[in-house]
């Protein structure tokens, strides 16, 4: 061969060996990235060309497909009583992608996921149709249906929780909105989400209040104030008189610590400060142990933790490094103290599990469509913010304030109920309606199966009226009389 014809081999060769190269670079490395680019419309038609898998609740699915003749889109997402169920389930959208358990489970729910590639196989050789796998959650129907019934027009959130495993039996959000409402491509679609987004909705209905948004537990957080108390050795018996005068000033200011009406605080004990909800003591009580203890027993309830996944994650409550008089109002639940929810029900969850707090989660198995287990969730413990002693004196004071106190309206016959109201300030000079906070236990002789938050963020009630007495504790009732005829 010439010199000429030599280099015109070499040179396609060399050309081959690159296609050759780049051909596997494509498959091999960036195949993956390429498959989940959103521009990839062979990856959104392959995604929708089957009957999306569902989420189940109570043996039941709560989602559902149907047939659609939007472009080449075959299915599109369905939603049984989709406002009841939107905190739970979010929504899977064609046009607007998905959310919350639907996007978090989506190779599940669509087929697509990597344990899912035998069944894929043994579907390919019998030649039965592929379809995806479901979710299968933890959520009590009844107890859902309690709580979205119970909050009704107002504006707030429920988070139930069985103490002993952690799993979420409830989680409402109002108002709400119908995922199946833009589930799909159309005009109509595109304006049913539009008309949902915050910047048009003030209501912002897609939050998840229960969630993802934080709000200052007021007096519910006094159950934590008692329980650093108890922890740090300031006081040991909940009967005993605290070293609480009246009027009593905030560390480094003149400024009084104002209590709810003439009620009797002045060096109340621990029950009586809670069963009467005294500001002054448990105020008094978080500018004794100071900032430093406060804030770590808040944290072993899970405040200040940014990672709280059920699998969904919910926005980390904030139990803040402050000054002495801000830490003050911070053990009443006030300042820069937030919290969600989810949050408060665990506080409650912990006090009712003799101390030991388990990880919140609302997914029990993925299932593959041939109904083979892929994944079973196991219950984790998350802390111990109490010791069993502290936690059953928590507990028995909590239950005075259901039995005689502020939290009357929760009172179920022949359970025992331990709560805690709250009614937070909200606005500038608190000139908003306050926020009405219950968090509660159910206890039966098997156990404590239910931990209740509620908060409600806006009502039409009149503000003399606005207390979690009289607003939270009726709806967190009805939650745990659900739980509790359903024997879960």
């Amino acid at each position: 061969m010439n010199k000429p014809l030599r280099r015109v081999a070499i040179f396609c060769g060399l050309l081959v060996l690159a296609l050759l190269v780049r051909v596997n670079w494509v498959q091999f490395v960036d195949g993956d990235k390429l498959k989940n680019d959103p521009n990839n419309r062979r990856v959104a038609i392959a995604r929708y060309s089957i009957p999306r898998g569902n989420i189940i609740v109570g043996g039941k699915a709560v989602t559902g497909s149907t047939t659609t003749d939007s472009g080449d889109f075959k299915y599109k997402r369905t939603y049984k009583n989709g406002t009841m169920w939107a905190p739970v389930t979010g929504f899977a959208s064609q046009a607007f992608d998905a959310n919350q358990l639907e996007k978090l489970n989506d190779g599940i729910l669509t087929g697509t996921d990597d344990r899912l590639f035998f069944s894929r196989t043994v579907d390919m050789f019998t030649g039965t149709k592929q379809k995806g796998g479901n979710v299968v959650t933890t959520l009590n129907a009844k107890a859902q249906q309690a709580a979205f019934k119970g909050l009704g027009n107002n504006k707030g959130a429920v988070a139930a929780i069985n103490p002993e495993t952690g799993a979420i039996l409830a989680l409402a959000s109002t108002p709400s909105y119908d995922p199946s409402s833009f589930a799909g491509m159309s005009d109509k679609d595109a304006k049913a989400y539009n008309a949902l987004q915050k910047k048009n909705n003030a209501d912002d209905p897609m939050l998840n209040r229960a969630l993802r948004q934080t709000y200052p537990p007021g007096s519910t957080f006094k159950v934590v104030t008692a329980a650093a108390a108890l922890e740090n050795g300031l006081y040991t018996d909940v009967d005993a008189k605290t070293n609480s005068p009246l009027p009593w000033t905030l560390p480094d200011t003149t400024r009084e610590l104002k209590n709810e009406g003439n009620i009797p605080c002045e060096n109340a004990s621990l029950r009586e400060a809670l069963r009467w909800s005294c500001n002054t003591v448990f105020g008094k009580v978080s500018a004794d142990l100071g900032n430093k203890k406060m804030k770590a027993e808040a944290e072993k309830f899970g405040f200040n933790d940014s990672k709280i996944d059920t699998p969904v994650r919910a926005s980390a409550s904030i139990f803040p490094k402050d000054n002495r008089p801000q830490n003050a109002q911070a053990g009443i639940g006030q300042a820069s103290n937030r919290a969600t929810p989810l949050q408060m029900a665990m506080v409650a969850s912990a006090v009712a599990n003799n101390g030991k707090l388990m990880k919140p989660y609302m997914v029990e198995q993925l299932v593959a469509p041939n109904l083979n287990v892929v994944q079973q969730h196991t219950p984790q413990e998350m802390s111990r913010p109490l010791s069993p002693e502290n936690a059953q004196k928590v507990q028995s004071i909590m239950e005075t304030v259901v039995e005689k106190g502020t939290g009357t309206n929760a009172q179920i016959p022949d359970v025992t109920v331990g709560g805690k109201t709250g009614t937070a300030q909200h606005g500038e000079n608190n000139k908003d309606n306050p926020y009405a906070w219950f968090i509660s236990y159910a206890k039966t002789d098997k156990g404590s199966p239910v931990a209740v938050a509620v908060v409600i963020e806006g009502s039409d009630t009149l503000r003399d009226d606005i207390a979690g007495g009289k607003l939270a504790a009726p709806i967190a009732k009805g939650v745990m009389q659900a739980v509790l005829e359903s024997g879960k």
